[in-house]
């Protein structure tokens, strides 16, 4: 509708007196209408078959130049231009820089020698005038192309990160549930094994532990897989799972596998629901690393939230006497604790003590 227009107003465009055509030219001033309209006519369909309008109204603007109809025709021209350089991708050396500077000298020129000459009958600067015009079209439109294939590509990649940190993202929460209940089923059904003979209790001991740890997995793993499959349109609450509410039930799941938990809270603030969640795991996976690596032992967890930030703290006293190497783990915890850290723009350390042991230790700024 809007190509519509737009013929329309290129067909009725002669009524302008700047535009006028010439009355002294071939065929009369009527002629120059008819040959007007004619030309701005193809212009309604236009996002229809850009490339052959643009020649035939190219070629007709050059063919009725005698007739005195060079300013319409020529910014009908420009008009049909104008979607082939939005469209339609040229070499670099057509650049709208390239093609912009050259029109704007032609345009200086054309401003200091005047147009007397157009009214005489010369052809040459209405020649020029449609150089002048379909360069700076050219220039225009090859500019928004640019600047849309620079938007596009930035969206793009904007897009493909988001891919790449939500898979992160989900990677992350799978491994802190498998790991930490998995790991704690294997060792716990490593020592029922091992004890089944000659102490039975001790080994329905561990198979309980085992059915608790592996029902609290099950249930945090449909509670994750909830999350990721829920449709965000449907309005419902995306809240995290898990807080710091939830780190007791933490420590009894360590106490079960043979590590005495210290745990002390001081949360002077509310954390965000993410700050909250991203604790919980790396308080999670800071003890799983202690039950495979060092149980039986002690273990203290320090947590604070205070003046914006939340530290956490968690170190051992090292493997005891009774410890028995579970042979578990991947080495993707430390990692996964570092970056879920980087992403509340937090740090991350971790390492031996110097009395024995290991030490987790973690700023989450909010």
């Amino acid at each position: 509708m809007l190509d519509v227009l737009a013929a329309l107003g290129f067909a009725l465009l002669p009524a302008v007196s700047v535009l006028r055509p010439d009355p002294g030219a071939e065929g009369g001033a009527a002629t120059a209408w008819l040959l007007s309209a004619g030309i701005a006519l193809p212009l309604a369909v236009r996002r229809l078959w850009p490339v052959p309008v643009l020649a035939l109204v190219l070629t007709a603007a050059l063919v009725t130049l005698p007739f005195g109809t060079a300013p319409t025709s020529f910014l009908a021209a420009s008009y049909a231009l104008y979607l082939v350089a939005v469209t339609r991708k040229e070499p670099a050396r057509w650049s709208a820089v390239v093609v912009g500077r050259g029109s704007a000298v032609v345009a200086v020129g054309l401003t200091m020698t005047g147009t007397q000459q157009y009214r005489g009958g010369s052809q040459a600067v209405p020649l020029v005038f449609g150089l002048v015009v379909l360069g700076a079209t050219w220039a225009a439109g090859a500019a928004v192309r640019e600047r849309r294939d620079s938007t596009r590509r930035a969206i793009e990649q904007a897009a493909e990160r988001a891919k790449v940190e939500e898979r992160l993202r989900i990677a992350r929460d799978i491994h802190d549930v498998v790991t930490h209940s998995v790991g704690l089923i294997a060792i716990k059904a490593g020592i029922a094994n091992h004890v089944i003979a000659s102490h039975p209790e001790e080994a329905r001991k561990a198979l309980t532990v085992i059915e608790d740890v592996s029902r609290g997995a099950l249930r945090d793993m449909r509670a994750t897989l909830t999350v990721l499959r829920r449709p965000p349109e449907e309005g419902r609450d995306l809240r995290p799972v898990f807080g710091l509410s939830d780190l007791p039930a933490l420590a009894r799941t360590a106490e079960a596998s043979g590590v005495c938990v210290d745990l002390r809270s001081r949360c002077a603030e509310e954390p965000p629901d993410g700050v909250a969640l991203s604790a919980f795991r790396i308080v999670q996976e800071a003890l799983t690393n202690v039950i495979k690596h060092a149980a039986p032992t002690r273990c203290r967890v320090r947590v604070a939230a205070e003046h914006g930030a939340l530290t956490i703290d968690v170190d051992d006293d090292g493997p005891g006497a009774a410890h028995r190497p579970a042979g578990l783990g991947g080495g993707l915890g430390l990692v996964g604790m570092r970056e879920r850290g980087a992403a509340h723009g937090g740090t991350i350390t971790a390492g031996p003590r110097a009395d024995g042991g290991f030490r987790v230790s973690a700023t989450l700024p909010y």
